[in-house]
């Protein structure tokens, strides 16, 4: 009997393909969690279009112009960084709530972020999954 034997190249590989399908697992959020999580954003945000609070209705957020919300005065930051051509997608949503202040240098949203990337990725798919209801 021959003992197998792995090329480093073939055992960067199969670690590579066991991080990506381990990583989609935060990738593929739930909105159900996602509105237990979204809790902590209800002082400040809706997800009824056009019902501002202290911060924007994030209603149809994904997929907007960072900076843009009917009715909502942004600072001049977030304006900026929406003016820089940033789109609320997936990987800036999920960079924006992971560390706001990081991402939007000067940004008036006082949250610290959401440093659990599941709990991120719920959130997003909550904010998908509502869009104005």
């Amino acid at each position: 009997m021959t003992k197998a034997r792995w090329s480093a190249p073939a055992l960067a590989a199969c670690a590579l393909t066991i991080f990506a399908v381990a990583g989609t697992a935060h990738a593929d959020g739930d909105s159900a969690a996602g509105k237990t999580v979204f809790r902590k954003c209800v002082a400040c945000h809706t997800v009824q279009a056009n019902k501002h609070r202290i911060g924007p209705s994030l209603a149809g957020i994904a997929g907007r112009t960072a900076g843009t919300s009917e009715g909502f005065k942004f600072s001049d930051a977030m304006k900026a960084f929406g003016a820089d051509g940033k789109i609320w997608d997936d990987a800036t949503l999920d960079a924006y709530l992971a560390d706001p202040k990081g991402v939007v240098k000067g940004t008036k949203m006082a949250f610290a972020g959401l440093k659990d990337a599941q709990d991120r990725a719920d959130v997003i798919a909550y904010l998908k999954a509502a869009n104005g209801e």
